[in-house]
Order: structure tokens, then sequence, then C-alpha cells
């Protein structure tokens, strides 16, 4: 185990070194060598003196001026700063960033080596097509015409849904926004992303528990932990520089570490308590925790009176898993879960992490919402070192789901209601009836019209279905003819048997992307497929959201390489072909005709991200925390002096207000330590004041500083009236506020509806013999919230007065709106302990998000004597995503060259398998891969793992000759995906990769 090694008291070193005479100030590469008399001069005189360095030839090496620029790394969201080297605009070198809160001078292994991301060589260099099994280069204009005459034939012969807009966790926050506004705008909420396959149970849970659907804290924050509980997840691999921030507190607070896995991970290995448990059975786990905690009185029982609802139904549920029980379900003695219960008790505040290995099950949702209830019962909410500190996987992931690119909701998780796309028609300046007129009409079952753009759309884990299902059992008019593939690598999902089988079926298949990705040969298509080259996140501009909720600006390292273009500019390519880029990009400032300005992009939404607080973060601000990261603290990430003193790094939403409001984030969610002022927060009251007469506010408690010293509901218009707080909205806000709610004033005319006006102390309004406000203003007014209120002065006036914009409320730990209301475990699909199934059946069969989707259809059928062995998935650190990127990398891919299943020592014996054979792995769907086997004893007896960053290998066949010449990566392998099986969360369609059934046997 760590241990602190000093005591913090300072001492004279023991003797003189460069590092001590350069120790007041940032100690990178370049000052080292200069320092150290390495430097160009210096490798001279190495070379003089018969030294083994010697002088680099180049001329240009040494007297070419180097520009140093800061972008963030593209793979996972923790947010390291690079440092790039650019010399007469190529990428010569980089440097992790000393000065990033994030990163602290560190990389791993991909960000150390996404140089190569942008200058390597398998890139895609121009557009391609594929015509009569050949690909073939064509040039923009020509395949932007192709394209989109192509999808002007699909809608009009079949609608707007046909066409599947999938978009990326890759995009910046600009180019997400712009690709949700695009959907919307081409007529279809058949948009989607990453997020739907990763975290979406995360953000359907945790935000119905307590308000906002994100990690609450900071990889920072996780300084300040006294325990800390992973369950689901693999840092160490998945997101390897937030491991340092975990080990800091077990160094620095003797902080134990529990993991909860079904596989000893690389996690798992620095832990104090290692959890071993069946795959699938999250729910039963933490409620044989809570048992212990329960039945010890444990729990934190003011917290509970005066901050959460529901819990009494908790215990009612956790009474039922008593030791015996829990052991019976999960495998796990109930012994060592007293043992964590107790530690987790006795070490307060404690945080729970978790990643995809909770999310990615059919009832991923309960997973999340029994982790989160874990916490309230610790009363570990709301605290430094406490909350729910939830890793995602993408670089923008975290940022494209806050900017809605999903077929559920508009950006800031507005929803699609009617009052929805009133507030972002409002913000877009555009006609709500011009909008109307873009989706498809149909006639819903009592005979009436229903506008598709109030309808949830097909997300990407059920893309394959639009295409396949008989047309009658989609709630559109028309199966998915055209798929838009932007940014996502398709050997991340479930199902690819039937995924070749669908884009085999498409009238048109779309890649854009910086590389060919398995799109471009997982199908056996001689036409119909088209490259577009993306440019990468290195050679554009805009912001980025960390996974602590955190902004971020990346400078543009170098111009687009080869014919590569940013992906916002491929946008206005097609909006232009399609006839309303004039209306899409309105108020959005132009640099050309194809252009569109990113900072601009920023202020746009700006006006409208209300509900999570993208509201304060101007690109200025933004710019400006990245150029002084070194004023901000390590650990509570608040700038000390400089010129961004106060504000918390990367303005972590919300950011309430204008940019001029100057909010200076909120760096831990819930936090009722802090005025709102000052980055705190109490429970969002986002679902009611009342349920079964029971009230759902807070019990007297509340932020310091506000002038409401109890619960109270969301702030509107008409609450502020009541409390008589209108007056001090200003002039210019009642007018915004005023064309908000369509009041006609008093000789001006239309109300605006945009601007933000003076956002200062907020005057008085005038004598109302003045006022161009009608008697009723109030009145008409009453509606208009903190989330639709353009202006802003509702989220001021309220922070005025210390209260935070979206109420005041208990988290529930019973979502009523739930298949589930209290987490319950369920068997997965595909189970092998068939004596579960009747105590823990799954769901019946139902229709959400336009598709049939099937529980009990499945799990009736007992697959187990055949397939016996739990498959599960999960990230190596080498490669991300789909791994096209990154098996394209040389240094890379010279770490892993083998798609590999780890096989227990017991099974490995039992099937006749030795380590580094080859081996069948088969699903009970059919779908088989060939891998290597590993014999190890990471994953118990019954359970295999295989990674998914594999493609170009389908069922035993290599598929390297089908890639364009000179785009296929350098490693090639199966995908797991392919040997995976059906399985979808019940409420946000995730897909299940964590336990399913396999059959291994040697090739």
């Amino acid at each position: 185990m760590l241990r602190k090694k000093t005591n913090g008291v300072a001492r004279r070193p023991q003797r003189t070194s460069i590092l001590s005479k350069v120790g007041e100030t940032a100690v990178d590469r370049r000052a080292f060598l200069r320092g150290s008399g390495l430097a160009i001069g210096g490798l001279a005189a190495i070379s003089a003196t018969g030294g083994t360095v010697t002088q680099a030839n180049a001329a240009a090496s040494a007297t070419g001026k180097v520009e140093t620029i800061k972008s963030v790394c593209t793979h996972c969201s923790v947010g390291c700063t690079v440092i790039a080297e650019v010399q007469d605009g190529v990428w010569t070198g980089q440097e992790p960033g000393w000065d990033s809160p994030f990163n602290l001078g560190s990389h791993c292994a991909k960000g150390a080596s996404v140089r190569e991301h942008a200058h390597g060589e398998r890139r895609l260099k121009y557009p391609m097509k594929k015509e009569g099994g050949e690909w073939k280069r064509i040039s923009w204009e020509q395949a932007i015409d192709e394209i989109g005459d192509g999808m002007m034939q699909i809608r009009e012969e079949s609608g707007p849904d046909s066409v599947y807009w999938l978009g990326s966790a890759k995009h910046n926050n600009e180019q997400a926004y712009l690709f949700r506004k695009f959907a919307a705008y081409w007529g279809t909420n058949n948009v989607d992303h990453q997020a739907r396959i990763c975290h979406s149970t995360t953000v359907a849970g945790v935000a119905n528990t307590w308000g906002y659907g994100a990690m609450t804290n900071s990889y920072n924050d996780i300084h300040n932990s006294k325990a800390i509980f992973i369950i689901g997840g693999n840092p160490a691999e998945a997101h390897p520089i937030s491991l340092l921030h975990v080990l800091k507190a077990k160094e620095q607070n003797n902080a134990p570490l529990i993991v909860c896995d079904p596989r000893f991970t690389r996690t798992a290995a620095h832990a104090d308590e290692y959890v071993r448990f069946r795959p699938g059975t999250d729910v039963a786990l933490v409620w044989g925790i809570l048992w212990h905690i329960f039945e010890n009185g444990w729990e934190d029982k003011e917290f509970i009176r005066t901050r959460v609802w529901g819990m009494d139904q908790i215990r009612d549920e956790v009474a039922k898993w008593t030791p015996e029980e829990v052991e019976r379900v999960t495998g796990t003695p109930g012994s060592q879960l007293k043992r964590v219960a107790r530690t987790m008790a006795n070490n307060r505040p404690g945080t729970v992490i978790w990643c995809m290995g909770g999310t990615q099950h059919t009832n991923g949702n309960n997973n999340t919402r029994a982790y989160c209830i874990l916490q309230l019962a610790l009363g570990n909410m709301g605290t430094e070192g406490g909350g729910t500190n939830i890793f995602r996987g993408h670089d923008n992931v975290q940022g494209a789901t806050d900017l809605g690119v999903l077929s559920h909701t508009l950006p800031g998780y507005y929803g699609l209601s009617a009052g929805a796309w009133g507030h972002w028609s409002r913000v877009w300046g555009e006609d709500i009836d011009w909008l109307k007129g873009q989706f498809e009409t149909v006639k819903s079952a009592d005979g009436k019209d229903k506008n598709l753009m109030n309808l949830t759309g097909i997300p990407v884990s059920r893309w394959i279905d639009g295409i396949l299902e008989d047309k009658e059992n989609i709630d559109q008019p028309n199966n998915v003819r055209a798929m838009v593939l932007w940014g996502h690598a398709p050997n991340s999902q479930t199902r690819m048997t039937e995924m070749k089988t669908a884009m085999e079926k498409l009238d048109m298949l779309v890649v854009v992307d910086p590389y060919p990705t398995v799109s471009a040969v997982l199908h056996d298509r001689t036409d119909g497929v088209y490259l577009l080259p993306a440019c990468t996140q290195f050679e554009t501009r805009g912001s980025v959201t960390a996974s602590n909720r955190s902004l971020q600006w990346r400078d543009k390292v170098v111009e687009p390489l080869f014919e590569s273009l940013p992906d916002h500019v491929i946008m206005a390519k097609f909006a232009n072909k399609f006839g309303w880029a004039d209306r899409l990009f309105r108020n959005i400032e132009m640099e050309d005709a194809e252009t569109p300005n990113i900072e601009s992009i920023t202020r746009e939404f700006n006006q409208g991200m209300w509900t999570v607080g993208y509201t304060g973060q101007s690109p200025e601000r933004i710019k400006l925390h990245m150029a002084n990261q070194h004023t901000f603290d390590r650990t509570t990430l608040q700038a000390v002096g400089g010129p961004a003193d106060g504000d918390f790094y990367g303005l972590p939403w919300p950011c309430w207000g204008t940019p001029e409001m100057n909010h200076p984030g909120t760096p831990n969610l819930y936090d009722m330590s802090k005025p709102v002022a000052d980055g705190g927060l109490c429970f969002r009251a986002r679902f009611g004041v009342e349920r079964d007469g029971d009230n759902l506010l807070a019990e007297g408690v509340s932020n310091p500083g506000a002038e409401i010293q109890d619960g109270y509901p969301e702030f509107t218009m008409q609450m502020l009236v009541d409390l008589g707080w209108d007056k001090d909205l200003t002039q210019e806000e009642k007018t915004v506020i005023a064309g908000v709610a369509g009041v006609q004033l008093d000789g001006m005319g239309e109300a605006g509806t945009s601007g933000t006006g003076n956002q200062g102390a907020g005057e008085e309004v005038g004598e109302q013999s003045m006022s161009p406000f009608p008697s009723d203003f109030n009145t008409k007014t009453a509606s208009v919230n903190w989330k639709t209120d353009l202006s802003g002065g509702i989220q001021r006036v309220a922070i005025k007065h210390g209260c935070a914009p979206f109420g005041n409320a208990k988290a529930r730990a019973v979502v009523w709106t739930f298949p589930d209301p209290v987490p319950l475990h369920r068997e997965p699909l595909y189970t092998n302990r068939r004596d579960l199934v009747a105590d823990y059946p799954t769901y019946e069969d139902r229709k959400f998000y336009r598709l049939p989707t099937m529980y009990a259809s499945i799990q009736k059928n007992d697959v187990s004597k055949e397939y016996p062995i739990i498959l599960t998935s999960g990230r190596l650190v080498e490669y991300e995503g789909g791994g096209d990127e990154t098996r394209s990398n040389p240094w890379l891919a010279e770490l892993q060259q083998d798609m590999f299943i780890e096989i227990n020592t017991r099974d490995a014996n039992d099937i006749g398998v030795r380590d580094g054979a080859q081996v069948w792995v088969e699903g009970p769907e059919g779908g088989k891969v060939k891998v290597m086997a590993m014999v190890t004893e990471r994953v118990g007896a019954g359970v295999a793992f295989m990674p998914f960053h594999f493609g170009g290998h389908f069922q035993g066949e290599d598929q390297r000759s089908k890639y364009p010449d000179g785009a296929d990566p350098y490693v090639l392998g199966e995908s797991t995906n392919t040997a995976q099986t059906y399985g979808y969360d019940s409420v946000t369609q995730m897909q299940e990769t964590k336990a399913t059934l396999c059959k291994i046997m040697p090739a």
C-alpha cells in the first residue's frame, strides 16, 4: 500500500542540481535542456569532447522558430493538455501540459502519441466512393452533389426519418451543437452519438435521482476522499491519468481503495479490497453493502431526513438482500461486503466511481441509481471528497451529450416537447411552423395528426433495427435507407452479423472520419459507399468538456492535412446543398460561405443552454483559463489570484447567467457549504414539490446566504413576483422576458427575443408611467422560467438573493417514472443461472424509441448448456473506442498486436486450450470470432473477457484487402461485438455488452 512519504516540512536540498535551479519555474523538456547545457550549443560542446550525443545536421533545427500551441488530448475525457511544437506549419513534437491541473505534466501512452493521430499516414486523404467494387477518388464537390442528391431523393420518397445522422463524441462542443441543429433542420430526431452506448444509463439514472446526469465532483476533488469505491471501472487502462488523482488520495489520506469488478484489472491491482462478483449483479452487490449499513445504523440519518426522499422504500428492498442471498446471486461472501460497508462508513467522505462496467446492461439504469443511493445513504453527496465521479470515455462525450446529439432531446436536455422546440426556435430566430414542416406528420392511433418532431428518434444502439425491422413495427413512416456515420466506429456496437446485413440493405452508406473505420469493410457492398475525410480536432479549434464538466479550449495546431475538412465546414457544405444554410447560420458569423465562425457558434449555444448552465462560458473566459492554467489550485481547481481569480478551472457547468455575471462555475454539484454565487448548489427541484402527500423539497436546509432557508421550487417569473423580487429585473431583461412570453409592449412593437441586457447588480425599473410594460405583464409572463428566459435575468435575480435557479429539493431514491421505481436486480437476458430467472426475471417485451424491444422472449430460452461461459468486454490502455485511429498509430500498434480472449485456467484446461492458442468464441445468436487465448486468473472460472477495440477481421476472415489503399490500420483483429448479443436497457436502450454467454472451442 502506498504511504505518504513526507511530512510537508521544508528542508534544504542535499546537493545542487539543475532541478533545484529551475525549481521556481515550470520545468519542461526545453527548459531542462537549456538549463543543463544540453541545448544546441551544449550538444556541440559534448560532441567536441568525444561525447556520444551529436549535434543535429539540419540547419532548421538550430535556427527555425518553434511555436508552442495548447490543445487537449482527443482520447478519454480526463482532458489532458497537449503542448504541440510546430515548426513551419508542421507538428514536429509534443509535451504534456505541466500547468494543467488535470494532467500535471503526465500523459498515458495514447496521449503521448496523439501527434501521430494528426500526421498519421493511414488517414483518409481525399473523398472516395465505392464504384463497381473499387474505391475511386472523387472531389468534394462531386461527393456533396452525389450524396446530397441521393439523400434528397430518399427524403422525397420515404421522408426525412429515412436518413439517419449519427454524430460523434469526437466533435468539439460547437460542432456537436451544430450537428444537432443540422438534424433538426433536416427534419429528424434520428440522430445520436456514442453516449447512448456508454453512459446513457448514467445520465438517466443520475439525472432522475438528484437533477443533473453528470460527474458530481472532479478528478482533482478525489484528493479529498477518505475512501474510494470503484465499481465497473478500470481507470488504470481506460483513463490512466485519472489514476494519479486516485493514488494521491490513497497516499496522502491513507484512503482505502475498494475495487468491485468481475475481472482482476490493473486498477484492482492497486486495491486494498478487491471484490469479485458475477457480471450483471451490481444491484444485488450494492444492496448487500447497504444491508450491513442499515443493519448497523451506519447511514447518515440527518442527511436522509433533510435531503432525500424515498429511502424507506429502499430499506424495504434492501432488507431482502441478506448476506446469504447476496452470496447466492453475486458469488461474493457476505463477510467481505460487511467489511466493505464498515470501511465506507468509517472513512467519510468517500467517493463512488463507475464506468461502462456498470452502465452497459439491460438494467443499467438500476445499477447507476443503486450507486447513487449508496452515496445518499452515507451522506457522501454535496461534499468535497464525496460524490459520484463518473469517468467518461471519449474526449467530448460529456459535451456532445450536453449539446444534445441524442435522439430524445434538444441541446441542454430540454427534451422534445412543444415548449422545448419553442425555446430553441427563439434562440435560432426560426419560424416554428417552418421547422415543423421539415418533420413528418403521421396519424396517431386516435386518428389525430402527430408531428414526429416531438417523438424520440431511433437510438444508435438500434439503427440496425431501423433498417431490418418490418416497417409496420416501426413508429415512423418508413425504414432507414441511408446511414451517415460521422465520427463513429461501428465495431463498438453489438450484433455485428446483423449490422453487416443492415449495411448491405442500405441505399447509401456515408462515413465521415479521419480514418475509414470498420464501416468501410464490414459489408460486401460494391456501390453506394462514400468515405469523406474529416480533419482531426488538432486541425481546427473549439471548446471541449472534460468529464468533470469543465470546458477547455483547443487552439488549431496545424492546417487541415491532405484534402480533409473540419466537421463544421462539411456540415455547411451539406446545408448549402439542401438549401437552408441561410436559416441554419442566421445568427452565426461566417468566415466564408462554408466556414462558420467557431466562437460565434459558442455564443449561440450560450444563448440557449440555460438548463445546465452552458451560458456563462464565453470563448473569452474559456481561453483566459487555458492561458492561465498555472494560477488554478490543483485540488480545488479555483484560481488563486491572476486574471481569473476566484473562477473554477474551465467554468464547470452550471456556470449560471451570462458571461457578464462572472459566475465562477460549479466545482462540486449539490454542495450546500458554499453560496450559489460562489459555486454552491442544492439538489434540483425537477420532480415537483409533492408526491403522495410527502414533501419533495428540502427540509430546513439551504445554501449560505439564501434568503429562503428551506426548500423551494424552481424559479419562474411568477415566483419572482410572489417574492417581490421582480423589481430587481432590469428594463432590458423584462423586455426579453416579454418576448419569450409573446407579450406585445406598448409603443415598442413586438418584444425582442434575444440579447443579454445589462447583467450588473440590477438597477430598479423606472416609474411605471414611463414603462412600456402593460398592467397585466406579470400575469402574461408568469410561466417564463429560469430555463426559458433568454435574458438570464431570472437566474441573476435568484442568485442575487442566494438561491439556486433550479430550486432546492430532496434527491429521490425512488424514480416513479421508471420501469423499476426502486432499483431491482434482474437476471441478464442470456444467463447461465437458470435457478435465478424465476426469482429475478427480466422485463416483458415492450416498444419504445420507435422500436419493439425484446426481453422475456429471449430470456425464456435456456441456451446455457451449449453456451456456458459468461462473456464480458472492456478497454485496453493501448487503444481507444473502435480502435481505428489508435491501431493506425505505429507507436501504439507495436504495443498490442493481437486480439485475444482471457480465459480462466480451469476453463482453459477443461476446454483443452493452452495459452497463446487460437480459439473460436461463439455467441448464442451465431456470431463467432477467432482470437488468441490468454489463460489467466484475471477472470474467474466461468467468465471470459475480450477487449472491444479491434476490427478488420470478421468471423475468421481477414478484410485488409477491402480497405482503400494505404488506409488500413496496422493492427487488425476480430471484434468482440461479432459474438455479442441482443439486449437493451429498459429506459435508454443502452446495449448489453457486459453479461452475455458464449462457448469457446479450439480453432
